[in-house]
C-alpha cells in the first residue's frame, strides 16, 4: 500500500531520530474501535535494517565501558519518567490496539516492575572469586554482556512484553533493536524517545519498523547476537530455529491454550469473576488468558450447569466499547482477526457445541465500523474440535466436562501447548497433586493468569516455549550476559619454578 500523504507516518527510530526508509512500502495502522486508519507505518528496506544494526554495534563499546554506576542512573531516570507518564503511555496503546486504558496501564505497570528488577542489575551481575584455587593461582568469573541484541514483539502487549527483555539487556551494557508489531508501532517509538529524554545515549535503544524482511535481517546479520520473541507458535519456532542456524542466542515465546480446572468444592462465584477476568480482559488477545474451563461433571458433583449460569449472567453486565471511554472490553485488534475468531466459533457450532453466548454479529451504536466481536461462552465443546485444540486469541471461553480429577490432568497435559493454567478449589491435597502433576510452566492456585513478577522468569513448555531461555527473572540476566572464568597468577620473581611440561594440577 502506498502513502496517501495524509496520515501521519510513524517511522524507525534509529540513532536518536526518527529516519525513512527507502522502501516506499507502508501498512495501515488502525483505530480498532472506530475501523478507520489512523496512520501509515513505514517498513524498513534492507538499508534501513543495515543502518539499525550498525548504528546499535557502534553504540556498544562505549555504553558497555561506562561504569555501572552510570548506567544505574540512567536505570533510575527512565523508572521515574515512565511511573510519571504510564496514562499517558496507556493513551497510546489504547488508540492502536483497542484494550481498554485501564487495562493498558495496567500492562505498562506490569513491564514497571522489570524495570525495577533491573535497577538492581549490579548486584545481579556478580561475578565469583576463588582465591588460592591452586598454590598462587586465583580463579574468578565475570559477566559481560554480549553487544546487539533483537527484540521482536507481538501486537498484544506493545508496552509490556518489550519490558521483559530491554530493561535488563540495556542495563547489563547490550545494546537493544526493538522491532515492533506492525499493528500498534507507536508505543515503541514513545519509549525510545523516553529513554532519550532519561540519557540514554543515541543508537543503545532503536525501533526497526518492519515486517518479515526485517525480522528476517535481525536473524541474519552477524553483529546481532541474541533475539528475544514473543507471538505464535508457528512463528516462535520459527524465528527459533532460524536464529539458531545463525549461531544466535534465542528467546522464543509461543503461544497458548490454557484450561482453568475447577472441582466442586470451588467457590464458583470467586471462579465465575476470574473466568471472566481471565477469558474477556484485553478482549481475550492474551497468551496467558483461560480459555478452556474444565468442570467435574460425574453425575453426583456436579457444578457445570451453575458455573455457566453464573458466567452467563455476567457476561450479560459487560460494557462492549471503545477503550478510551467507559468500557470493560473493547474491539479486536484488526478486521481479519476478529473475522478469524468468529471463524473458531463458526467451527465450534459446526463440531456439535453449544454457543451459550454468541458474540458474532456485535456492535456498538455509533462506531459499527470497530472491529467487533462479543463475549462468547460455548459449553460441550467437542475435544476433536479446531475451536478445542488451536490457539483462538480472543473473547472466547469454552466449558469442557470431565468425570474425573485425573481425567482433568491428562486432558491438561496431552494438549499441544503448555504455557498457563489454574486450578480452583478449597482442597490444598488436590491444589498440591495438580501442582505437581501437571505438565505446564505457570500455574495458577485460585490465581486465573499466573504471569510470575519479575524476580522469577515467564516461560511455558511444550510448544509454548522453544528451546529453555525464559524471559526476565535471574533467567533474563543469564541470557544476556555472558560468563568468562579468569585464572590469575601473579609471579613472585624469587620464586619461579622453572619449565614443566606436566599437565596443570592443583596442589
Amino acid at each position: 500500500m502506498t502513502s496517501s500523504g495524509v496520515l501521519p507516518l510513524v517511522r524507525s527510530w534509529i540513532g536518536g531520530v526518527t529516519r525513512p526508509s527507502g522502501s516506499g512500502r507502508r501498512s495501515v495502522v488502525f483505530n480498532p474501535a472506530t475501523g478507520r486508519q489512523t496512520k501509515e507505518l513505514d517498513l524498513a528496506d534492507d538499508a534501513t535494517i543495515a543502518a539499525a544494526i550498525a548504528t546499535a554495534a557502534d553504540a556498544f563499546p562505549a555504553w558497555r565501558d561506562l561504569s555501572i554506576g552510570r548506567r544505574q542512573a540512567v536505570l533510575f531516570r527512565f523508572r521515574e519518567l515512565l511511573s510519571s507518564r504510564v496514562d499517558e503511555l496507556a493513551q497510546v496503546i489504547t488508540s492502536e490496539h483497542g484494550k481498554v486504558v485501564s487495562d493498558a496501564a495496567g500492562e505498562v505497570r506490569r513491564g514497571l516492575e522489570v524495570v525495577d528488577l533491573a535497577c538492581g542489575f549490579p548486584n545481579l551481575i556478580k561475578g565469583g572469586f576463588s582465591e588460592n584455587a591452586s598454590t598462587g593461582i586465583d580463579v574468578y568469573t565475570i559477566k559481560q554482556p554480549l553487544g546487539v541484541v533483537g527484540i521482536i514483539s507481538p501486537f498484544n502487549f506493545p508496552a509490556m512484553v518489550p519490558m521483559w527483555f530491554f530493561p535488563i539487556a540495556i542495563a547489563v551494557g547490550n545494546c537493544v533493536i526493538l522491532k515492533p508489531s506492525e499493528k500498534d508501532p507507536s508505543a515503541a517509538v514513545w519509549l525510545a524517545r523516553l529513554w532519550q529524554e532519561a540519557g540514554l545515549p543515541d543508537g543503545v535503544f532503536t525501533v526497526l519498523q518492519g515486517d518479515k524482511a526485517a525480522v528476517d535481517g535481525l536473524i541474519e546479520a552477524p553483529q546481532v547476537r541474541a533475539l528475544s520473541f514473543v507471538g505464535s507458535t508457528p512463528i516462535a519456532q520459527y524465528v527459533y530455529e532460524q536464529a539458531a542456524k545463525h549461531g544466535k542466542r534465542v528467546q522464543a515465546l509461543g503461544g497458548a491454550n490454557n484450561h482453568m480446572l475447577v472441582l466442586p468444592d470451588a467457590d464458583l462465584d470467586l471462579v465465575a469473576d476470574n473466568a471472566i477476568n481471565s477469558g474477556y480482559g484485553s478482549a481475550g488477545e492474551r497468551c496467558m488468558a483461560q480459555s478452556v474451563i474444565i468442570v467435574i461433571d460425574n453425575g453426583v458433583d456436579s457444578a457445570a450447569d451453575e458455573l455457566v449460569a453464573k458466567i452467563r449472567k455476567r457476561i450479560a453486565q459487560l460494557k462492549v466499547g471503545d477503550g478510551l471511554g467507559d468500557a470493560d472490553m473493547g474491539p479486536l485488534v484488526t478486521a481479519a482477526h476478529r473475522d478469524r475468531v468468529a471463524g473458531y466459533i463458526d467451527t465450534a457450532e459446526a463440531d456439535g457445541a453449544e454457543i451459550v453466548v454468541d458474540g458474532r454479529g456485535f456492535t456498538v451504536s455509533g462506531a459499527e465500523e470497530g472491529f467487533w466481536l462479543g463475549p462468547t461462552l460455548i459449553d460441550r465443546i467437542p475435544l476433536n474440535s479446531r475451536a478445542y485444540t488451536e490457539e483462538i486469541f480472543g473473547p472466547v471461553l469454552s466449558i469442557v466436562r470431565v468425570k474425573t480429577f485425573d481425567e482433568a490432568i491428562e486432558l491438561i497435559n496431552s494438549g499441544r501447548f503448555g504455557n498457563g493454567t489454574a486450578i480452583f478449589t478449597n482442597d490444598g491435597g488436590a491444589a498440591r497433586r495438580f501442582q505437581n502433576e501437571v505438565q505446564v510452566g505457570m500455574i495458577g492456585i485460585n490465581v486465573p493468569i499466573p504471569v510470575p513478577v519479575a524476580y522469577h522468569s515467564f516461560g511455558g513448555w511444550r510448544d509454548s516455549l522453544f528451546g529453555s531461555a525464559k524471559a526476565y527473572g535471574t533467567a533474563g540476566f543469564d541470557f544476556f550476559t555472558q560468563e568468562k572464568a579468569i585464572t590469575s597468577r601473579w609471579l613472585d620473581p624469587a620464586e619461579h619454578g622453572g619449565i614443566n611440561l606436566g599437565f596443570p594440577q592443583t596442589d
